[in-house]
């Protein structure tokens, strides 16, 4: 059996340091907010190329706190609008409601699983203040448009980076370096994944970052002494030591993911599977390899039988789930489809060539 992710085996490769840093975080006696934290704060926002990173809980606090520090700095208030594609995970949607915010959801593109950049123009309305691209599977959206279209409209650009560290454009700059400001999800899975829960927050703004800082720790501008009406959404230090110790893999990882995913593109032939678009670069690092099919429980069946691993990412798009109900009525023909016919295939770094091999013959015999 090839499974979809095996995590045991990815964070194998660094069990000792994890538990050499273990017992160094079991002496120390300093489990929140400590120098961990700050040192990957640092480390993770030169990776970045960015000025700031802000360690918290996870990746639908890092949006939402973005969100909320720019209401704390009178940047946004409530029921301001804030453009996402339709075709994203949940929790992208969750965070701009949570913060007292509208979400628009626009339609997407079928070949890029993102923004149709003409849809996304024409939702601009006088109460539109953000646009929240998505670099979803990995793949970064097309920011230099969206960047264009922000700038002519004077909104933010808020980066939901939390499948895409370490995508860069073709000038070299970083998911999480690309708009006002970026949230990240440190989730198991992800390109760089803790051991737990874990997120971070990535911007050039001295203000924002200040004003978040705070806001991740109960508002407190000093011990006891409450500025805002706070969160409590700390990255554990423990995880931070982790991420540091994962942190210097990250680039390997992701090349080793587009040597597959390029595997995959090249030697999988079967006019029953669509691939994705890929054009060669470092813009995509590949957190999941993106297959549709039109007959998605036969084409799964047929996995299983084969004893390969797959995931669906996502069965239901955010606009039908019953917690959004007042979204329910909206019609995306485009991400509809896409959720009805999308498979995740095995893409893990740690999968070894026969592991490869086999799973390109499985697809090319459907």
């Amino acid at each position: 059996m090839i499974s979809f992710l095996d995590l045991h085996k990815i964070n194998l490769r660094f069990e000792t340091e994890f538990k050499n840093k273990f017992t160094d975080f079991l002496d120390a006696g300093y489990y929140i907010l400590g120098s961990n934290v700050t040192a990957f704060e640092e480390e993770y926002a030169n990776y970045c190329g960015t000025k700031y990173c802000i360690g918290v809980g996870n990746g639908l606090d890092a949006l939402r706190l973005i969100l909320e520090g720019y209401k704390a700095l009178g940047k946004l208030s409530d029921d301001d609008e804030v453009l996402v594609a339709s075709n994203t995970y949940i929790a992208t949607v969750l965070a701009i409601k949570q913060a007292g915010l509208t979400p628009v959801l626009i339609e997407s593109k079928d070949d890029i699983f993102n923004f149709n950049l003409n849809e996304l123009s024409n939702s601009i309305t006088s109460k539109t203040r953000a646009i929240m691209p998505v670099h979803l599977y990995g793949q970064l959206s097309p920011m230099d448009a969206i960047n264009e279209i922000a700038t002519k409209n004077n909104l933010l650009v808020i980066e939901d980076a939390a499948q895409a560290h370490g995508a860069k454009n073709k000038e070299g700059q970083m998911a999480g370096n690309l708009g006002d400001a970026a949230g990240f999800s440190f989730y198991p899975t992800k390109n760089l994944g803790a051991l737990g829960d874990a997120g971070a927050i990535t911007t050039n703004n001295e203000e924002l970052a200040v004003v978040i800082k705070k806001l991740r720790n109960y508002g407190t501008s000093s011990k006891y002494v409450n500025e805002y009406i706070g969160f409590n959404s700390r990255l554990d230090d423990i995880q931070a030591a982790f991420l540091r110790i994962k942190l210097p893999s990250l680039n390997a990882d992701n090349i080793r993911r587009r040597e597959i995913a390029n595997q995959y593109l090249s030697t999988i032939n079967n006019p029953k599977i669509k691939l994705p678009t890929f054009n060669e670069n470092e813009s995509h690092v590949f957190h999941l390899f993106v297959i549709q099919v039109s007959n998605r429980e036969e084409f799964t069946n047929y996995l299983t039988q084969n004893e390969i691993g797959f995931l669906i990412h996502y069965p239901i798009p955010p606009h039908q789930q019953e917690a959004l109900l007042e979204y329910s009525k909206l019609s995306f023909p485009i991400t509809e489809k896409i959720h009805q016919q999308v498979v995740s295939i095995p893409i893990s770094p740690i999968l070894n060539n026969n592991e490869v091999t086999k799973i390109i013959e499985v697809l090319n015999s459907y």
